[in-house]
């Protein structure tokens, strides 16, 4: 090979690793309020860091919980066992990153997105091979709800 090639084989790579550190950067931070004893939360939040996100998991009451998801607009059929948010966005449960990643890039006119309940298969839920069908949900602050993402 020679020096000129060699250069530019260099040159590929730094490249692709700067462009890859570039857009893992432009991911805003997410913080995550769970309960401690919660393993699948925690299952969640490294499927959130291993997709590329920074996160803050900051353990919380019930009662703070709640109040974290009453204030985002999560409303009880949205429920789930912890809250996200990032970007100015709510998020509810055990949503795909991939489904995050789709909003921030969007920017929709909503509060947020959830999965609603713990569906075995979503992130952080994985048990074996066994899945559920689910749904991430769209919701705003005055109560409306759209299937924003099917996951079959």
């Amino acid at each position: 090979m020679t020096r000129l090639m060699m250069v530019g084989a260099a040159a590929l790579v730094f490249g692709a690793a700067g462009y890859a550190a570039q857009a893992q950067a432009a991911l805003p931070p997410v913080t995550v309020y769970k309960s401690s004893t919660c393993g699948c939360c925690s299952k969640w939040v490294e499927h959130l860091r291993a997709s590329g996100f920074s996160v803050e998991a900051r353990d919380v009451s019930d009662a703070q919980l709640e109040a974290v998801g009453a204030q985002a607009g999560v409303t009880g059929d949205l429920d789930s066992c912890h809250t996200a948010l990032v970007g100015g966005y709510a998020v509810e449960g055990h949503v795909p990153a991939a489904d995050i990643k789709r909003m921030l890039s969007e920017k929709p006119a909503i509060a947020g997105i959830a999965v609603p309940g713990m569906p075995i298969g979503s992130p952080g839920m994985e048990q074996g091979s066994t899945t559920q069908p689910f749904d991430t949900i769209a919701f705003t602050k005055d109560g409306k709800k759209t299937v924003y993402a099917s996951h079959r």
